[in-house]
């Protein structure tokens, strides 16, 4: 029987760009890669058989590539849609999960505090949304949405009525602004809190290094070695770390913090310096503030927004510490935690960069718009009520 002729194969400059790709590129799936370089060779005008000798593919293969893309072009290198199995479930069953996800297991009547895959897979068979199913299938219709309820975050709604200008003001000393006037090279901006109780826990077995497909291991049983507390000033705008560790927090702990920062230079002679603290109870309010300005006339104390610690830069120095120095906790006694936080100030500040602070007044307007719509359709729901 006569052999049919191969089919000629001429391409478009964007056909040829689009298969070179397809055969070039280093992400690209093998079967794409190797129907790309079928056409590509026909296109040069070789026979089915010589380009099953230079790729290694069957002649057959060669045959349907070729063909395929000379009826439908590109579109003909595609997989073909495949029957398979029909499917076991419906899209409103699986669209009935969803939703069931989506409420708290408390207002199902559910006793669990979140839902999990194989919980979530019994309340579908419970209510009769589904005969059976699997955690395995509830787990994939989840994801096709990026579900995850057994996951949680905690927040904290805006109580503060000032908080807009309360922030401004932080975030614009970080941006070295005053009340709308640039900062001058003579004034700084510090930012300062404490760390509580850091305890010192000795390990009733010495902690073991870590090894080949071994993590470090850390005895479960420990001492009591008694706890300090870690007070830091952290200089935004040039990374340096002033810290002290004291029996426990109060407002004359705070104040040795301040004196032993203001009493270094450059800030003894600074023109001012701006101290950002929170509103704990070692230097809430304005007897605070004035507490400051009378011991030392050039610093002003700024506060954040109440329960807007994260706006404070010395919280990720904090976080540091937690990380690098504290944990996992293995220290003898209290003067052991001492010599570790010192000498981690040291190692610190040797090679510390200001931290890249991308939170602007802009991101502020934009929160608070945000939080006043939220408010006002919160609001508006609430008003609806049934008709009488």
């Amino acid at each position: 029987m006569p052999v049919a002729a191969a089919r000629p194969i001429s391409l478009t400059a964007s056909q040829r760009h689009r298969l070179k790709k397809m055969a070039y590129g280093h992400k690209t799936a093998h079967q794409a890669r190797m129907r790309a370089n079928v056409v590509l060779h026909a296109a040069r005008g070789r026979s089915n058989a010589r380009i099953t000798r230079e790729t290694g593919l069957h002649l057959d293969t060669v045959r349907r590539w070729r063909r395929r893309f000379a009826e439908q072009g590109m579109a003909g290198l595609a997989d073909r849609q495949r029957t398979g199995r029909p499917p076991s479930f419906t899209a409103l069953q699986a669209a009935q999960v969803k939703a069931l996800a989506c409420q708290l297991p408390a207002e199902t009547g559910a006793p669990l505090s979140r839902w999990s895959c194989p919980e979530l897979a019994r309340e579908a068979k419970v209510r009769g949304i589904v005969p059976a199913v699997s955690a395995s299938t509830v787990r994939r219709w989840l994801a096709q949405d990026a579900l995850k309820p057994w996951q949680h975050r905690s927040w904290i709604f805006i109580t503060d009525p000032d908080f807009g200008p309360k922030a401004e003001r932080v975030l614009d000393l970080y941006a070295r602004t005053w009340q709308g006037r640039p900062l001058g090279p003579d004034e700084y901006v510090i930012s300062a809190d404490e760390k509580t109780s850091i305890q010192a826990r000795c390990r009733c077995h010495p902690t073991l290094a870590p090894g080949q497909a071994r993590a470090m291991r850390v005895n479960h049983t420990y001492g009591r070695g008694g706890a300090l507390a870690y007070l830091a000033a952290y200089d935004v705008h040039h990374a340096q770390v002033f810290g002290r560790t004291e029996p426990r927090t109060g407002i004359d702990p705070f104040m040795n913090l301040v004196a032993q920062v203001m009493s270094a230079e450059p800030y003894t002679n600074a023109k001012r310096v701006f101290w950002i603290v929170d509103n704990g109870s070692s230097h809430r309010g304005q007897k605070a503030a004035d507490r400051l300005t009378s011991a030392f006339p050039n610093a002003v104390m700024v506060h954040t927004p109440v329960h807007a610690s994260w706006l404070n830069q010395v919280e990720i120095y904090f976080s540091v510490v937690q990380r690098k120095v504290v944990s996992p906790n293995d220290f003898t006694d209290l003067a052991q935690v001492r010599n570790r936080l010192r000498a981690f100030e040291d190692r610190y500040n040797a090679t510390a960069q200001p931290f890249q602070w991308k939170f602007t007044t802009s991101d502020l307007n934009d929160l608070l718009a945000r939080l006043d719509r939220h408010t006002a359709d919160h609001q508006e729901e609430s008003s609806d009520g049934p008709a009488t």
